[in-house]
């Protein structure tokens, strides 16, 4: 069984407790126009290049200024990302589960403070079984393990008991809205972090907040009301602010940023959502 990345690395305590290694898995099911990984969402992965490509291998011509041109680049055979001469590389690599467990069980020595091995995205669940799989072989080891996921996946529970540590992002309360802007609604969701939230011991939510989308005072109230109807005392949540960290990969990827200005929020705006919270007894976290 194959599991496909674009990009493994070390970090500490943001991405589940301790120094751990983080794995982007490929693929994702939303189109969330924020995104801080434009080239983790195509299960194959995505074309991209640093302003350098030569056009004279793109048998299609759809190079321009030095980046792939996504309105003409489409449904290629990629072959000239096996030229190196081309300035144009696949987002996406492969392991096999088994390779995979040999690498991270390779790691081990840098898995202090409670570390251990993280999946991300992409969405992780994109790839379900592989992810699967490789959460089993990786407890059976005593590796640490925790999951960032959007929550969309309807077998999610099934991981519940491989998974030390669980993230879960909420984007919206509302369905609608949600589904306008990400692409689905909300139900699988919200029975995922119910779910979660009641045979789980931990739980954290993350919420972005992003400007004229779900950062308003109304907003806090909202979520804080979806909050207490879902969740149980495991779960705590955190709130993290806008930022362009992957602005410029979507022109590597040949794709247009949507984002302006006023999708920032104030730090302000993260202490109102917090108190809201906190007057509705549930727990927020900083990482």
């Amino acid at each position: 069984m194959l599991i496909k990345y674009f990009n493994r690395g070390f970090n500490f305590s943001q991405d589940g407790p301790g120094n751990r290694l983080v794995y982007h898995l490929q693929g994702c099911n939303l189109k969330c126009p924020w995104c801080a990984n434009p080239e983790g969402i195509a299960v194959d992965g995505s074309l991209m290049a640093d302003g350098n490509a030569d056009g004279k291998f793109c048998k299609n011509n759809a190079v321009t200024d030095g980046y792939p041109d996504r309105s003409v680049c489409k449904n290629c055979d990629k072959t000239c990302t096996e030229i190196p001469a081309s300035g144009i590389k696949l987002s996406c690599k492969t392991q096999t589960v088994d390779e995979a467990v040999d690498y991270i069980s390779n790691c081990r020595p840098m898995f202090f403070s409670g570390g251990g091995v993280t999946f991300t995205g992409g969405e992780p669940s994109f790839q379900f079984d592989a992810l699967k799989s490789l959460l089993e072989k990786l407890k059976a080891k005593g590796i640490n393990t925790a999951v960032e996921s959007n929550a969309t996946h309807p077998r999610f529970c099934e991981l519940f008991g491989l998974i030390d540590y669980l993230i879960f992002d909420c984007k919206h309360y509302n369905s609608e809205k949600h589904k306008e802007i990400c692409g689905l609604p909300l139900s699988v969701i919200t029975q995922n972090i119910k779910s979660a939230s009641h045979l789980r011991e931990q739980l954290l939510v993350r919420i972005p907040l992003i400007g004229g989308f779900n950062a308003s005072r109304l907003d806090a109230e909202g979520f804080a009301k979806l909050s207490t109807q879902i969740c149980t005392d495991s779960c705590s949540f955190e709130f993290l602010r806008y930022h362009e960290f992957g602005k410029d990969k979507y022109k590597k990827c040949g794709l247009p940023y949507t984002m302006g200005k006023e999708a920032y929020v104030e730090p302000e705006t993260v202490k109102y959502f917090e108190n809201i919270f906190e007057k509705h007894s549930l727990k927020t976290i900083h990482t």
